[in-house]
């Protein structure tokens, strides 16, 4: 193989646009390896570190598109680069009406939408701080996709949003719902009376899908960046969303979902939560003794803190039914007995906090720690102290992982490359995973994992033994991949599958324990 680097000059695209092309060149022919990314030194540091960057490559600035192609020596390097070329020039036309006078600033855009008061930006790290000072100094509310800003600059932004009364969502914002309309990673979702505000866009989205199974809708979902409850910045944000939630109208019941937070922070927090006049859930994921506050109810996981809002607007018996899917216990009976002694857990999630969950649920039901500086990257590992070996719970998004590669919410790849993997260890026979669906998803990730998962099973057909694939499948029925589909083709392939993500780890540890009664 063979890597080759081409530098277009003065011409920017956004994150997603680029994992787009990025994944699009990796189904030619020939290319074992593709990313296009901005030139800027940290860019240029991970394609270094993945062996993707050439000399002309190092050359780049960071206003120039870098595309890095690791391919067969006899490939036409030149079809490669047409390729990219043309799907940018696509991108640049699917843009669609209000994009033709070749807008280039936030000013000019405002020239365009005068109405305007909410700019999402996503750019180069470097000048995310500038472009979100500029579109508040504009009177914008601001939702940040932009990961690789300081975190001084996210406290100087959110500082001046509070003095100017604005919101400043980010940076490294994946998820939100503001006024009904879906931004960054966000599931399509129903009016409704619960108001979220999270530190996390998975666990975001989890939440919102669980109450969407249940009938029940969303006023606002407002994603804060997963800083914002560091005592550096003091949950700046969260407390301003608070806020306004409590005012909201159309908010019957707040609900505040993070990691657990700084503890200057978090006592910050639960003295706001005190003035709310509105019944508040917190879930600091993990947390389970919180201190007494009238009207506020904390929860440890997500799918408690769906429950428990739904039972605070009144929605009566069958909260759990709605929620947690049925499934084939037949095949739940077949696949335990199949195991045999491989009954090791691989989980390879997509969503840092789903994985995190899952590891709490597994807690929860006996499984043991591990040291931290034994784990892999992204990797958080627990010990089966019956009959040995590790259960292991990989976050795919984790920096270390995504070098070179788009994320997996959007990219399937290493997912497909792990699978295989897992289902090739004699030890490991259950595979926890998550599927994430929605706006900026992958557009049908059925159609990539269903092939593999018959791959790993004729896997383990050849090794004699079963192997339980359980999916949380993350989407609801407004979602552009259809989440009937979705479901069906997964288990076409032989997955359990359910929406709830505490459930689906608690089917995995049933078959890891041999102990169905636990499901």
């Amino acid at each position: 193989m063979t890597v080759t680097n081409l530098v277009l000059p003065n011409l920017y695209r956004d994150s997603v646009v680029l994992m787009r092309i990025s994944q699009e060149l990796e189904k030619l022919d020939g290319v074992q390896r593709a990313t296009a990314m901005m030139g800027t030194p940290n860019n240029r540091s991970l394609l270094n570190d993945a062996g993707l960057l050439t000399d002309e490559g190092d050359t780049a600035s960071p206003n120039d598109l870098i595309l890095a192609i690791e391919a067969s020596p006899t490939l036409n390097s030149i079809s490669v680069v047409s390729r990219a070329q043309e799907l940018l020039r696509g991108e640049t036309v699917s843009r669609g009406p209000g994009n033709e006078h070749g807008v280039r600033s936030i000013n000019g855009a405002l020239e365009n939408m005068p109405d305007a008061n909410l700019a999402l930006i996503s750019v180069p790290g470097q000048y995310a701080a500038y472009e979100a000072a500029k579109a508040l100094d504009l009177g914008l509310n601001v939702f940040l996709f932009s990961d690789n800003v300081s975190i001084e600059d996210e406290v100087a932004l959110k500082t001046k949003a509070m003095d100017s009364g604005l919101l400043m969502l980010g940076p490294d914002c994946g998820t939100a719902v503001v006024g009904g309309m879906p931004l960054g990673f966000a599931n399509a979702v129903s009016r409704g009376r619960v108001g979220l505000v999270s530190a996390s866009g998975t666990g975001l989205q989890q939440v919102m899908c669980l109450l969407d199974a249940a009938g029940e809708g969303v006023s606002q979902a407002l994603g804060v960046g997963g800083r914002d409850l560091d005592d550096r910045v003091g949950g700046l944000m969260m407390m301003k969303c608070l806020g306004l939630l409590d005012s909201d109208p159309e908010t019957d019941v707040i609900v505040l979902i993070s990691k657990p937070p700084g503890g200057r922070t978090r006592q910050r927090v639960l003295e706001a939560l005190s003035q709310c006049s509105k019944p508040c859930v917190v879930c600091f994921l993990g947390v389970e003794k919180s201190p007494e506050v009238p009207g506020v109810y904390f929860e440890s996981r997500l799918d408690g803190t769906a429950r428990r809002a739904l039972e605070l607007l009144g929605s009566g018996s069958g909260t759990d039914r709605r929620m947690e899917d049925p499934f084939n216990v037949r095949l739940l009976m077949e696949l335990d007995q199949g195991l045999g002694d491989s009954r090791l857990i691989r989980g390879l999630y997509c969503g840092g906090t789903l994985r995190d969950e899952a590891h709490l649920v597994l807690r929860e039901n006996g499984f043991g720690a591990v040291s931290a500086e034994s784990e892999g990257p992204g990797e958080i590992s627990l010990v089966d102290h019956e009959r040995g070996g590790r259960h292991r719970l990989v976050d795919l998004g984790d920096d270390s992982l995504t070098v070179g590669r788009p994320h997996p919410i959007i990219d399937l790849r290493l997912r497909c490359e792990m699978l295989v993997g897992a289902a090739s260890e004699s030890d490991v026979g259950i595979i926890l995973m998550d599927v994430v669906l929605g706006y900026g998803a992958h557009p049908d990730p059925a159609s990539e994992l269903t092939p593999v998962l018959r791959e790993c099973q004729g896997i383990a057909e050849d090794l004699k033994r079963a192997l339980a694939v359980v999916i949380v499948l993350c989407g609801t029925s407004g979602d552009p991949q259809s989440v009937a589909h979705q479901k069906a083709a997964l288990e076409s392939a032989g997955a359990i599958v359910v929406r709830s993500n505490a459930q689906a780890a608690l089917i995995a540890a049933a078959l890891a324990r041999g102990d169905l009664s636990l499901v």
